[in-house]
């Protein structure tokens, strides 16, 4: 049994990664637990397994007295000189114990402390592991539906891939092998949760890391990534040296480096863009493939005013608004998009509304706070509706009316000469 005893401590420190010093304690307490449980907490002992023999030895103490009154923490001076005739009052003396004697439940009660202790320091050594390891990319065996989306085995521990860490359309079986992020570690009653995930912007970041040997050594660097997990994402870099070249080191050879994230992520369709420290040239790359004609900046809003030719609208927008969408979120600002029509329309209209505030004496921050932003609006606004909002009187209100239908015409005529020679110009 000793020897058995000693093997199985070797081996479970061996195959689990368990210290062998902590095996050892754990065995140790859980003696003493069971000692305890059987004689009562009073019981004064003290366990040591010996590694030498492999054998678990039991001391209990007594005090030396008089007249017992205690058997179990007492022994009397008489019988105490019968094992050591040299011994004296208030002396402890220590009594070895049969582990044997112990009993089968004793023993059983052993047995579930010192597993219970070597799952709690595997799931802290699990959990230590793992914890450092948040932002690294893993490889597991899809296993079984959770309630909360599918459980992988990593090998040492399960992880959780949640469903909406999952990319869409992506369907998994028992035993297919998949690649995700570590995002998260929690400490949970049954033991460290491992959360992963394969939507997360990061995963595509980390993808590039390890295809990208100059993303790896910051020669490159990843300034932003927007993800529409499984169908498009935008990658913005920066190159940190002058003869490396951002986008073709990520591309790689023929494609082949983006081609392997690629296929990682079943076809998602990865646009690299240039990263810029000017909003606006930034804001041009991001949009890429669309062509644009100029970018109005309004930095206390946040807001990008984009102007593109007529016909590279869809391409600026994509397909159900993905390639703004993604811009914006790579950007971190709001844009709008304007054709060049809608531009000079708007452009025209503006210049409007400051001639008709000049000719009718009204100041043009007024006309537009009270919601007239353009000739139509004042056109077919009510003599009521004037006077309300502007607070006019009818003589002011008859002036204003006037400046209208006498700049309208001459405002059109400009609109409309702007793109005849936009035209031209085409």
């Amino acid at each position: 049994m000793s020897l058995e005893l000693k093997k199985a401590i070797e081996q479970i420190s061996k195959d689990r990664g368990l210290d062998r010093d902590m095996l050892i304690s754990t065995l140790e307490e859980a003696v003493r637990t069971s000692v305890t449980r059987k004689y009562g907490d009073d019981l004064d002992v003290e366990v040591h397994y010996s590694d030498d023999t492999g054998d678990i030895e039991v001391f209990q103490f007594k005090f030396v007295v008089d007249d017992v009154e205690d058997p179990l923490t007492q022994i009397s001076l008489e019988e105490a000189r019968q094992h050591d005739p040299s011994i004296q009052i208030d002396d402890e003396m220590g009594f070895r114990l049969k582990v044997e004697d112990l009993g089968r439940i004793a023993a059983q009660s052993a047995k579930q402390v010192i597993i219970q202790r070597m799952r709690d320091a595997e799931q802290e050594l699990i959990y230590e592991e793992f914890k450092d390891r948040v932002g690294e990319i893993v490889s597991g065996m899809v296993q079984r539906r959770d309630k909360g989306g599918w459980v992988i085995n990593l090998g040492r521990t399960e992880a959780l891939l949640p469903r909406e860490e999952q990319i869409p359309r992506e369907h998994y079986k028992r035993n297919d092998r998949i690649q995700a992020l570590i995002i998260d570690v929690r400490r949970e009653g049954r033991g460290p949760q491992v959360i992963i995930s394969r939507a997360h912007r990061d995963y595509m970041a980390a993808l590039f890391r390890r295809e990208v040997p100059e993303v790896d050594d910051g020669s490159v660097q990843i300034m932003g990534v927007a993800r529409d997990p499984g169908s498009r994402a935008k990658v913005a870099v920066l190159s940190r040296e002058r003869d490396i070249d951002a986008v073709g080191a990520c591309v790689g050879v023929r494609g082949s480096r983006i081609q392997n994230i690629v296929q990682e992520l079943h076809g998602e369709r990865i646009d690299i863009v240039v990263w810029s420290p000017d909003i606006a040239t930034y804001a041009r790359n991001a949009l890429a493939p669309a062509l644009v004609s100029r970018i109005n900046v309004d930095e206390a809003s946040n807001l990008l005013e984009v102007t593109v030719p007529d016909d590279q609208l869809t391409n600026a927008i994509g397909r159900k608004g993905q390639n703004v969408k993604l811009a914006a979120k790579l950007l971190g600002w709001k844009i709008d998009i304007f054709t060049e029509s809608r531009y000079h329309e708007a452009n025209a209209a503006g210049r409007g509304l400051e001639q008709v505030a000049s000719v009718a004496e009204i100041p043009v921050d007024k006309l537009m706070d009270a919601g007239f932003r353009s000739l139509d609006a004042l056109r077919d606004a009510t003599d009521e509706e004037l006077a309300d909002k502007l607070e006019l009187t009818a003589a002011r209100i008859a002036d204003l009316r006037a400046a209208v239908n006498f700049l309208s015409p001459v405002v059109e005529g400009e609109s409309a000469a702007e793109e005849k020679t936009e035209g031209g110009e085409e």
